[in-house]
């Protein structure tokens, strides 16, 4: 019987305590293993190069840096690991900087156990999470002011805003293609279009532009935590604590 391949963990966060804390839980989870941790931003760009972890979860202050600034470096140079922000600061502007650094998730350090081994996986196999908490912090980046200074536009099409979120929730461009009665070719071109136009370049990002833009509507989380392929129906967004 053929046993899939554990989740490779490097551990970043300048309290000893923590990382200790944190490799006792993840190590005694099945199908989950610690390769690597370190207490700064230069240890964790030298370990995230060699160890080429599936997962990097990262503090946002370090001693010796930013977390953000980490972020982008390992993912420019490793793009197949993806970045999990573990923090305790929840400010407007260091929540969306983090998103924005294509990191794949950010949680916050009171997080329960069980909820931060459902978050790792989540975002170790493909989808975004940002804790539910904090969607009220980020920005709301749908609109710009004219230049007269008082009336809004969009600065997406309608057909654009309509992808927003469908990539939010998780779904392949074949999945938002079958959802909208569009071409593949065509999501790909409003995908690129969206990509241009808020100077961005990772589907996470997309996650966080939609949940910033939408905190009037009472949208929460928009990661996709349910199994793939559930109808539309089925597929909720429960607090991290409540998982």
């Amino acid at each position: 019987m053929n046993k899939s391949k554990p989740i490779r963990l490097v551990l970043v966060d300048d309290h000893e305590v923590v990382r200790i804390g944190l490799c006792a839980v993840l190590n005694l989870t099945p199908g989950m293993k610690v390769v690597g941790q370190g207490g700064r931003m230069e240890e964790a760009k030298k370990l995230c190069c060699r160890l080429k972890p599936d997962l990097v979860l990262l503090d946002i202050r370090l001693p010796d840096g930013s977390g953000v600034d980490a972020a982008r470096e390992i993912l420019a140079k490793c793009p197949d690991t993806r970045v999990l922000f573990l923090t305790s600061f929840a400010d407007d502007h260091t929540v969306l900087e983090a998103i924005l650094s294509g990191a794949q998730g950010y949680i916050l350090k009171d997080i329960a156990s069980n909820a931060l081994i459902r978050a790792i996986r989540t975002v170790a196999s493909g989808q975004t999470l940002i804790d539910p908490r904090l969607t009220k912090h980020t920005l709301e980046l749908s609109y710009v002011y004219s230049e007269a200074g008082q009336s809004k536009r969009p600065l997406l099409s309608p057909q654009e805003q309509r992808l927003l979120p469908l990539v939010a929730d998780g779904l392949t461009n074949k999945e938002i293609a079958h959802d909208l009665r569009l071409s593949e070719k065509t999501v790909k071109n409003y995908l690129a279009n969206i990509y241009s136009k808020l100077n961005i370049g990772r589907r996470s990002q997309i996650a966080a532009f939609y949940a910033g833009s939408f905190k009037g509507s009472g949208a929460m989380c928009p990661s996709k935590l349910t199994e793939p392929g559930k109808p539309d129906r089925e597929r909720t967004t429960p607090h991290l604590n409540s998982c």
